[in-house]
């Protein structure tokens, strides 16, 4: 007898996946760390907002109610993801944080929680987000104690910092949105890696994810011509948070971070400036930690998958970067991803009851 497919995470990924194995008849659980669905966006910065418009941040069977061209914030999107998973009525099990996957001598695994139970599946959908632990370089060792260090994960909003300079490092969507709003109430420094290329956000008349998902270049395949020039640039669009709309709102545009000591920090072209407040906005890496499964990782501990197959019978991932495309780190990837994996996971399952 075939046990029940164990998904890992309530996402918008875990439950794409959901929607899928519920639509084919599936028995599956789906598990997730948090107290309620939706708390991994609950837990981001009070002012963040969707990448995307609400036409482009649904999920498969559900729209997301509201003006289309707008952008959704963090807790409306989290409202989406509770209302959706009692939508399709997918089992959701909260305040399960996987501490432990194995794989047993059957090939099934188990998977044991921080509570110490414990659950066997024949397959497992990873659907953990690729926004998981936030990156933080040695530096960090350079500044003194009476230097304040956030990073995009634990910042919530500018009221909570200290009088004094504030030096952003990462010049993504996150580090301008946040020096934007920081701006408002103390001087702001803004420090980038390199020459970042923004988009425009509208093109005649319409989003330019509109342009983009017509002319499928979201879907080009991650080793494509289009696929390796998109992530190279890795843009976004430019909502009034390009370089000259930070420059009239009074935030410095500063080079590389190189070194720090105490409160002073030191840029690639030579300048320096004394903060208050540093916030690391360099990215996210993976905590594959509790993956325990041999060929499930590298030695580096990255994922190792193809389009979201392990190289491990029965394990799969959903909502990885560039799964696929450019869409799979979005949510608008989220439902195509997922269907692709659940009919590979269903079909391999069938062909094992045939032998």
């Amino acid at each position: 007898m075939q046990q029940p497919v164990l998904v890992i995470g309530a996402g918008q990924a875990g439950l794409a996946a959901g929607f899928y194995l519920r639509k084919a008849g599936a028995s599956f659980v789906i598990v997730d760390a948090g107290r309620r669905i939706g708390d991994s966006w609950r837990a981001r910065y009070d002012s963040l907002t969707l990448f995307t418009p609400r036409q482009f941040s649904t999920l498969p069977g559900l729209e997301f109610i509201g003006n289309r061209e707008l952008y959704p914030d963090r807790d409306e999107f989290a409202e989406y993801l509770e209302t959706y998973a009692a939508r399709f009525s997918l089992p959701v099990r909260l305040g399960h944080l996987v501490a432990r996957l194995v794989q047993l001598d059957d090939g099934a695994f188990e998977a044991t929680f921080q509570n110490g139970e414990t659950i066997k599946a024949d397959d497992v959908i990873v659907a953990t987000g690729g926004f998981q632990v936030p990156i933080i370089p040695e530096l960090v060792r350079r500044f003194g104690g009476e230097v304040l260090q956030l990073t995009t994960a634990t910042y919530r909003n500018p009221h909570h910092l200290p009088d004094g300079p504030v030096l952003i490092i990462g010049d993504g969507a996150s580090g301008r949105d946040i020096a934007i709003e920081c701006r408002k109430l103390q001087s702001v420094i803004l420090a980038a890696g390199g020459p970042r290329k923004l988009f425009p956000e509208r093109l005649l008349g319409k989003s330019i994810w509109w342009w983009l998902n017509l002319a499928g270049v979201l879907r080009a395949p991650a080793d494509s011509w289009i696929g390796r020039r998109l992530k190279s640039a890795d843009a976004f669009p430019d909502r009034g948070n390009g370089n000259t709309s930070l420059a009239k709102r009074g935030v410095r545009l500063a080079s590389r971070l190189v070194d720090a000591s105490g409160d002073e920090a030191r840029f690639a072209d030579g300048s320096s400036a004394n903060v208050r407040t540093v916030i690391w906005a360099v990215g996210y890496r993976d905590d594959s930690s509790w993956l325990q499964v041999p060929g499930g990782t590298d030695q580096n501990g990255t994922f190792l998958h193809r389009e979201g197959v392990s190289p491990v019978k029965g394990l799969y991932f959903v909502g990885r970067p560039w799964q696929r495309n450019r869409a799979s780190a979005l949510i608008m990837g989220a439902g195509p991803d997922a269907e692709q994996i659940v009919a590979q996971l269903l079909g391999r399952r069938q062909e094992a009851a045939a032998r």
